[in-house]
């Protein structure tokens, strides 16, 4: 199987085997300098009901100076479809409740979350202890962290089947040093990755700048030459799907007021996604969803 691969794009990089990679597994370990803060995180899940109707949620987790920690919800393109929370309002200091979201939709959206015992590491984004629930006519839509046993008894227990749930994208925005740290799961089947993303050189006794982009500890690409080779993209192979890796970093060298740049994994749908598969597998009707990671990076703190 790998010999298939291996003909369809000679210099795609295997994850999954490091016999595939192009490039020493120890290239990518992480140096002293501490990585950027996440200053936000949105993700953007499709959900499937029961009765074939879907509906495009996107839950967004900030935190700045200005206006504190805060998690926001919106429905759809119905502009009037949101739910907000953030550390200056009186309903984040309740951090446990429930709400029915007003809007022109003709269906009935209710979000329960418990906050209370939410623990975060250095970004937005909660990592245990909480959870949110969002439920459309009474039917299950989404569901986030850990559920609370009165949340199952009360409100699981009476609810029709949980609808199907993807998640379609996620976009972070970093500032700090030119180091960025976090984990993507590129298939509903696949497993969590560590991407690590680095460009440096300047202090490492090299005359141009390079930009590094590691998966599990292993570096799938490295960019010499950064400031004229500041956009590209590269073909990765990551739990045997095609995976497009993206950047732009033109910002970084020529507008260096904001001085943000931006990558981007992208999956592939279809039959040349999957060429690792038995012919078998490759026949079986299964719906493709495509998932898509952005970073936007500023080498600098964000300035309000």
């Amino acid at each position: 199987m790998r010999d298939l691969v291996s003909c369809f794009n000679e210099n795609a990089v295997n994850v999954s085997h490091s016999s595939c990679s192009s490039y020493s597994s120890n290239a990518c370990i992480s140096p002293s300098l501490l990585p950027s803060v996440q200053n936000a995180v949105t993700c953007l899940y499709r959900i499937i009901f029961s009765n074939k109707n879907q509906l495009f949620v996107t839950v967004t987790w900030c935190k700045n100076p200005a206006t504190g920690q805060g998690l926001n919800i919106n429905f759809g393109d119905d502009a009037s479809a949101s739910f907000k929370l953030n550390t200056n309002s009186g309903l984040f200091r309740k951090k446990k409740g429930s709400r029915v979201i007003e809007s022109t939709m003709p269906s009935k959206i209710e979000v329960f979350w418990d906050l209370s015992n939410a623990r975060y590491d250095s970004g937005p984004e909660p990592v245990e202890g909480f959870y949110v629930l969002v439920m459309v006519d009474s039917e299950i839509g989404l569901i986030l962290g850990n559920l609370s046993e009165d949340i199952v008894t009360k409100k699981l227990k009476n609810s029709r089947s949980a609808a199907k749930v993807s998640l379609v994208s996620r976009r972070e925005h970093c500032s700090g040093n030119a180091l960025y740290s976090t984990k993507a799961q590129f298939c509903d089947t696949g497993i969590a990755h560590d991407i690590l993303i680095r460009c440096g050189g300047e202090n490492e006794g090299l005359k141009h700048p390079v930009l590094s982009v590691c998966i599990d500890k292993k570096t799938v690409i490295r960019v010499k030459r950064l400031q004229w080779n500041f956009r590209g993209n590269q073909t990765i192979f990551v739990d045997g799907l095609l995976v497009d890796l993206m950047w732009d970093v033109h910002d970084w060298f020529f507008n260096p007021a904001s001085g943000y740049a931006v990558f981007m994994f992208r999956t592939r749908s279809g039959l040349d996604s999957r060429l690792w598969l038995e012919e078998k597998l490759m026949q079986k009707e299964q719906e493709s969803v495509e998932f898509s990671l952005l970073i936007y990076a500023c080498k600098s703190p964000l300035r309000n």
